[in-house]
């Protein structure tokens, strides 16, 4: 990467990925895919003549807050390549496990990742947020009896979306809507196809009843490089 210039980005990503069970048959495509991304990322921002200046990725591992131990484990930001390693470690040690019955909490994650300390920093910064599950999403504040159930999260989808938007102030948080990208590989069901009515948003929807059958990351890529 370059120094700095006018033209340069700092670019984070948040990559959700759903690791119940269900997950079992494609996890480690998602995983290759996720340790992948950092270098298809900069050649085609390259190939853009857009020059990567800082890029940053967090992992956000999500099951299920009623059925698992652990339901929501976030990673720290990694800076990339320069802490490659520390990002391949916590990758590699994700499986698929738990989740109980089929939805998941994945709004949740996207609230979490909402709520991360996003870059500040650069003449150009995008907040990037990826999703890959195989199934719809619990409604928000659904397991919210749980004893592990984080605070001061959204209340329903609405208010997700008002975070989205930058609408909601309450949000402590770095995250710029104007910044913001979200691109999900989901099947088509709630609430991945309602979220089409929000602004910067891209799904790739699997076919039906086949779960989260094909992951085109390079598609992922393109759609981000594209609206940078």
């Amino acid at each position: 990467m370059n120094q700095q210039g006018v033209g340069d980005y700092n670019v984070d990503i948040v990559i959700c990925i759903d690791a119940t069970g269900s997950m079992a048959p494609i996890i480690n495509e998602v995983k290759k895919n996720a340790l992948t991304f950092y270098q298809k990322f900069v050649d085609a921002m390259d190939d853009n003549n857009k020059t990567v200046d800082q890029l940053r990725i967090k992992v956000i591992v999500f099951r299920d807050y009623i059925c698992d131990s652990k339901p929501m484990v976030e990673s720290e930001f990694f800076v990339l390549p320069s802490q490659s390693d520390k990002f391949k470690a916590f990758v590699g040690d994700i499986e698929a496990i738990g989740g109980g019955d089929t939805p998941e909490n994945a709004l949740e994650a996207i609230a979490l990742a909402l709520k991360s300390q996003w870059t500040t920093g650069g003449n150009k910064r995008r907040h990037a947020i990826l999703v890959f599950t195989d199934a719809p999403a619990l409604l928000l504040n659904e397991r919210a009896d749980c004893p592990n159930y984080p605070n001061n999260l959204p209340k329903d989808l609405s208010n997700l979306g008002a975070w989205w938007e930058g609408m909601d102030q309450s949000m402590d948080s770095t995250y710029q809507a104007k910044y913001g990208r979200l691109v999900v590989f989901a099947p088509k069901v709630y609430p991945w196809n309602e979220l089409q009515a929000w602004n910067r948003y891209w799904p790739a929807f699997s076919p039906a009843g086949k779960g989260l059958s094909d992951v085109d990351i390079q598609s992922a890529i393109d759609l981000l490089v594209g609206s940078f």
